[in-house]
């Protein structure tokens, strides 16, 4: 029997079988569709069977009076130890609201300053460059607003503003649905733009240093070196762009021209991705799920995998603490950011708080 639905054919993937394609749902909209096989034996080796050298932490960040957290994709340390995080002023989107989103805490969770307020819709990627600017996509666009991607100063002054606001695609430059952004070496700033399946956008955007828009590449699909919902990126050492290819449950990677250099299943389903000095890779799944439909990636459990951007071989893995039998859309961390002391800091959509994961010695 075949089926369509909006998900990647991993099923077909992990049972070495079947076949995929894309089709045309009533109304045009691009959907996926598997052949609905019996479900795969057990995975080798198994993806959630790695040790878990954290243990999680909560609460440890002290907001100010009247203040309550609301779903966040955006959380970084600076340079300080200082942990910043962008959340959906009190909710899941900024809408109407003038509550500053970005907060700085110091390295004990105490509060220091917020700003932001009345900028974006739903403050969604995160990132600290080497100067400790602050980086903020708004991955949504309504009644004549949001689509930009900010750069602050750390003192909260708006120093570089990319895309037009409110303005969807179209000329170069401008978003859709900015999903996340990171700054190379060089300068060089890289845009993961396409956050919904079904529009048949997923690309990366290329800025130089000042903002001029140098470029973009990505192809929305399935295959090798096509992307569905970039939903992160991350830079090893050698500048090789890692992309949370999400709705393919997998890592695919690329050089800063565009060429697609491999893709990489054993991370999970990425929402969120990081990689340290080290060369070190941190993936984040917050969606992984059995039953087909949203986040269909049978045998693998949500939660936090790690290992090496060299040779792609996973060491750990964190387990999402949400009970199995009951796994919605979404759980457990969804932005990541890890502190030089191996810290590990997850930003939660659903559960709107702000954990992190401190090594066991």
């Amino acid at each position: 029997m075949r089926i369509a639905i909006p998900i990647v054919a991993t099923m077909a993937l992990l049972a070495g079988a079947g076949t995929s394609a894309f089709a045309q749902a009533p109304g045009g909209q691009p959907v996926y569709t598997i052949e609905k096989l019996p479900p795969p034996g057990p995975l080798t080796p198994d993806p959630n069977a790695y040790p878990n050298p954290y243990r999680m932490e909560t609460d440890f960040l002290k907001l100010p009076a009247g203040r309550r957290m609301g779903s966040t994709s955006a959380v970084a340390v600076d340079s300080k130890g200082h942990i910043w995080v962008a959340e959906r002023c009190g909710a899941n989107s900024c809408a109407d609201s003038r509550v500053d989103p970005i907060m700085e805490f110091d390295a004990q969770g105490n509060f220091l300053k917020a700003f932001g307020g009345g900028l974006t819709l739903f403050p969604h990627g995160f990132f600290i460059d080497a100067r400790d600017n602050i980086w903020l996509t708004d991955a949504r666009i309504a009644n004549g607003g949001g689509g930009q991607v900010f750069k602050f100063a750390p003192d909260g002054r708006l120093l570089l503003t990319l895309g037009s606001k409110g303005v969807a695609g179209g000329a170069p430059g401008n978003f859709t649905e900015a999903n996340a952004v990171i700054v190379a070496r060089d300068g060089t700033i890289f845009v993961a733009d396409g956050h919904t399946p079904d529009k048949g956008l997923a690309r990366i955007v290329k800025f130089a240093p000042d903002g001029r828009y140098l470029g973009e590449f990505g192809t929305a699909g399935w295959a090798r070196g096509e992307i569905e919902v970039p939903h992160a990126l991350a830079l090893d050492s050698k500048g090789r762009l890692f992309v949370a290819d999400r709705w393919n449950n997998r890592v695919s990677i690329f050089r800063q021209d565009g060429t697609f250099i491999d893709a990489w299943t054993q991370f999970g389903r990425p929402s969120g991705i990081f990689i340290d000095a080290q060369d070190r890779l941190y993936s984040t799944d917050s969606e992984s799920r059995t039953p087909v439909g949203y986040g269909f990636n049978p045998g693998w459990k949500r939660g936090i995998r790690i290992g090496s951007a060299r040779t792609g071989k996973v060491t750990a893995f964190i387990p999402d603490g949400e009970p199995e039998p009951d796994k919605g859309a979404t759980s457990g961390a969804e932005a990541m950011w890890v502190a030089p002391d191996g810290t590990i800091y997850g930003g939660t959509v659903k559960e709107r708080r702000v954990v992190r994961f401190v090594p066991v010695r």
